[in-house]
């Protein structure tokens, strides 16, 4: 128990270290993470001593090559960057195992939660659903600090809160009319539901405003009837749901893009900075894309041009999360002296993961895994 709570302690004491370095400085420094791999490997060797199991220390090392192996193969694809491999290794050097520190009972669930796979996994599933809300507090923080300009964009969505008002409405109309309608069938279907509304909310929307404006008011004059405290809580639900899925949609788009990306020349090109999009060649032709594939879908759709789906060109220079290498600056080098491709690059700045882990970790330990928690949530509502 107390290599548990050790092993805990060093691998919270790490997590926090390495955020505060990838914050500051962009890297997850070797001086901490090959110790602490060394560490966990020693501690869960002593453990298996105490405990005379073997099997303790043989998981161990199974869990930190197996995840080490993954890491690496996500790194060579471009997903992550070397640190943050470094550190889920050695976060499963010191708990290949789920930790027993706490455990209590939560509607009739036991908590933490654990899975039917090994615990690091749980830390990665649990890291990578732990970035989202990171993303969106460190783009709005760069917003604030740095890109001021960008506020009046973000807060567009506050400035319209009539338009956001009117279709509150409507949808709170869509429900109503819902009901109405399934009360009459003999069978109640929650996914058929869920289409009536969103069906009714498009047929709705699309209506000349005048007649929109009399058949949303007497529909909600009726709902207030029936419920006036479910009908009046539904709406203001709704509308602040609508302002903060609006926010979040302008941080996660063009807001990141031009909060997270720089532009410079060649000459101020480094090694390890991201490419915010590949470069491609097509002949003697190069040029950047960061086209997605609903991007390209719409494109063929619009062009009746279904070439682009399958081939976009050959990659010359990627926009991987490992970064530029020495090689392939000198490649945009010689690019640009030849008037292939204009000397101005965007970068993407480096995206802080190291907080994500840390957060990912304390849920892991404290709740569980969200993977399994929300799969149960699934099974209950369907």
């Amino acid at each position: 128990m107390v290599i548990e709570l050790l092993s805990v302690f060093i691998a919270l004491l790490a997590c926090f270290y390495a955020s505060y370095s990838d914050i500051k400085r962009g890297i997850i420094p070797n001086r901490l993470t090959f110790p602490v791999i060394g560490l966990g490997l020693l501690l869960n060797g002593a453990r298996a001593l105490m405990e005379s199991d073997p099997w303790i220390f043989i998981y161990t090392a199974i869990f930190t090559a197996g995840i080490f192996a993954l890491g690496y193969i996500l790194w060579r694809m471009g997903a992550w960057a070397g640190g943050d491999v470094k550190l889920f290794t050695a976060v499963t050097s010191l708990l290949p195992f789920q930790p027993s520190l706490v455990s209590y009972s939560f509607l009739g669930t036991a908590f933490p939660v654990t899975a039917s796979y090994p615990f690091p996994l749980t830390v990665i599933i649990n890291s990578i659903l732990a970035l989202l809300p990171f993303l969106l507090v460190y783009v709005f923080f760069i917003i604030y600090t740095s890109r001021r300009h960008l506020m009046d964009e973000f807060m567009e969505p506050l400035r319209q809160y009539r338009t956001s008002m009117v279709l509150a409405l409507v949808i709170t109309s869509a429900v109503t009319l819902t009901f109405l309608i399934t009360d009459f069938l003999p069978f109640q279907i929650i996914v058929l539901s869920l289409i009536l509304v969103y069906l009714l909310t498009m047929v709705i929307s699309r209506l000349p405003p005048r007649i929109k404006a009399v058949i949303v008011s007497v529909i909600i004059v009726y709902s207030l009837y029936k419920n006036f405290e479910l009908t009046v809580s539904g709406v203001v639900i709704l509308w602040v749901s609508i302002t903060v899925i609006q926010l979040i949609r302008k941080l996660l788009t063009s807001i990141t893009r031009e909060a997270l990306q720089d532009t410079m020349g060649v000459d101020e090109l480094k090694e390890g900075m991201i490419l915010a999009s590949t470069l491609y060649r097509k002949g003697d032709e190069y040029y950047f894309d960061d086209s997605s594939l609903l991007d390209r879908f719409r494109t063929a759709a619009r062009t009746g041009d279904v070439s682009a789906l399958t081939y976009r060109g050959e990659p010359v220079v990627s926009a991987m999360a490992a970064g530029l290498r020495e090689e392939e600056i000198e490649t945009l080098r010689d690019l640009v002296s030849r008037g292939k491709i204009k000397d101005e690059f965007r970068i993407r700045r480096g995206m802080p993961f190291a907080p994500a882990i840390f957060i990912g970790l304390l849920v892991s330990l404290l709740i569980g895994d969200l993977a399994m928690i929300l799969f149960r949530l699934f099974d209950i509502i369907f």
